[in-house]
């Protein structure tokens, strides 16, 4: 497994994407577990569906039973329809600890015809402050939508560990994803609230598949042979085409980057956000290998 730490080109991308493709069935009753909102929760038609409720009593949340190191993630969502102001749809990655790193898709609802906000975040150490997002350019409560690795780029960490950067590859992690109550800032900072008239608030969940290392008893299930036969998700590579297509995205659906926000930090932006790391240096536009992927696509 060392031989996974050791690239200083990798980056973790995220990814949205429209494409026609089928995922893989699975059984929630054997990949996750419900760990919150007392029944509001629930796995559905024979474990192909899990549907996530919101009130004003609670909302609801489940995770993955295994953790995981690297791999590819597929999973199906079909966001709150209707006026979903103050509402939040998460889906995301999570190691334990005080010093946790994490990697966060949260939906934030908006009012009715108003679109969906896109929030992401990458936490290492325990450390996030990373927020960019995005509106959607599609409605995402008409369908499900799948959220997997690959398709068009919208946004990249990359692995800048020689600059004193903190880089969330060592640490096993659990998916999870959950609907709550966020009325205090997730719709325009707050000034929208939850109409409680609308609740209770649904989000739906399919086709999770995890193509992905497990973690258990402190081994990982690739196996030692993992060096030598790797998964095609770990070699997957953002070439200048996608390098084109994620500035395209970044300059028409990018409402909030904290890489620009100097107000937000007097003292000098973050490390990583100098303009050469940004990638707004041509010279930068190299073929580098993904350590750890997490890409939303939108089926």
């Amino acid at each position: 497994m060392a031989a996974l730490h050791d690239s200083s080109n990798s980056s973790i991308v995220v990814l949205v994407l429209m494409i026609i493709s089928l995922a893989m069935a699975s059984n929630f009753y054997q990949d996750v577990d419900i760990t919150w909102g007392d029944g509001r929760a629930k796995v559905l038609n024979g474990g192909n569906l899990v549907t996530l409720s919101l009130d004003r009593g609670s909302g609801s949340g489940f995770q993955s039973k295994n953790e995981y190191l690297y791999g590819k993630f597929d999973m199906q969502i079909k966001l709150v329809s209707g006026n979903s102001a103050g509402t939040v749809t998460a889906y995301y990655l999570k190691s334990r600890g005080s010093t946790w790193d994490e990697l966060d898709f949260e939906f934030l609802g908006n009012l009715s015809g108003d679109p969906y906000t896109i929030h992401t975040n990458v936490y290492t150490n325990g450390k996030g402050d990373r927020e960019q997002q995005f509106y959607l350019w599609f409605d995402p409560t008409s369908d499900f939508h799948t959220f997997y690795v690959d398709g068009r780029p919208i946004r990249e960490f990359k692995n800048l560990e020689s600059m004193g950067v903190p880089y969330p590859k060592t640490q096993v992690m659990r998916l999870y994803s959950s609907l709550w109550n966020a009325d205090d800032w997730a719709t325009r900072g707050g000034l929208v609230k939850t109409d409680w008239t609308q609740a209770p608030f649904t989000a739906s969940v399919k086709n999770f598949n995890a193509d992905a290392c497990a973690w258990s008893n402190g081994a990982s299930t690739c196996g030692s042979n993992f060096s030598s036969s790797k998964p095609s998700w770990f070699s997957q590579e953002l070439d200048l085409s996608g390098q084109q297509q994620l500035k395209y995205v970044q300059k028409n659906y990018m409402v909030y980057n904290y890489c620009t926000d100097t107000k937000r930090f007097p003292q000098g932006l973050p490390r990583e956000c100098t303009p050469c790391q940004m990638g707004w240096n041509t010279r930068f536009r190299h073929k580098f290998k993904i350590l750890r992927e997490i890409d939303l696509i939108v089926e």
